[in-house]
């Protein structure tokens, strides 16, 4: 099914995202890399503030490559989610509801999704071109001197993305393995 979603999140839009729904979010979302992930758990564990309010926002996994003259930003595809996954539950605890990238999570992100009613969204890899044109505007915002990997706020239109796991912990991955097997198994 196809849903449009404002960013930061509107729960009552947020509570009928399903796995396998196509989702175009525009608004206000996010980036952080390793990179950022790993300041970001340093501030917490020092008990210092996070340079973002996550509460009710999107993350993006993405570096952009530098923008063309004319240009908000450069290429700017996911890059994969799963080495983001061990700082991922304290973000979720903190009220992240969501997190665009690519390939699977792991059993303890999936859970912390579960947990804190959150959504994970994959982001078509190697489209970072056109995922481009779908952002207005971008502001480095914090951790200047990591380059591609400081957290940007971009303001989206129409941001395309699916969903790959919801609130309720339906994996669109797992979902495509069994139809595979189930497929295999009828012949």
């Amino acid at each position: 099914m196809e849903k449009y979603i404002q960013a930061p999140v509107n729960e009552e839009e947020w509570s009928t995202l399903r796995a396998g729904d196509s989702v175009y979010i525009t608004g206000t979302i996010y980036t952080a890399r390793d990179a950022a992930h790993k300041r970001m758990q340093e501030a917490l564990e020092k008990g210092l503030p996070l340079p973002v309010e996550l509460k009710g926002t999107i993350l993006y996994y993405m570096g952009p490559s530098p923008a063309r003259e004319g240009k908000v930003i450069g290429s700017a595809g996911p890059t994969t989610a799963s080495r983001m996954d061990k700082y991922t539950p304290a973000l979720l605890e903190l009220g992240l509801r969501g997190m665009i990238g690519k390939g699977k999570r792991s059993v303890e992100v999936k859970e912390a999704i579960v947990q804190n009613g959150a959504v994970y969204f994959a982001a078509i890899g190697g489209a970072g071109a056109l995922l481009s044109k779908t952002i207005l505007k971008s502001e480095v915002i914090a951790y200047d001197d990591l380059g591609t990997e400081a957290i940007r706020r971009l303001e989206v239109k129409d941001f395309p993305a699916i969903v790959v796991i919801d609130k309720e912990g339906n994996d669109l991955y797992e979902q495509a393995a069994d139809f595979g097997r189930t497929d295999r198994e009828m012949k």
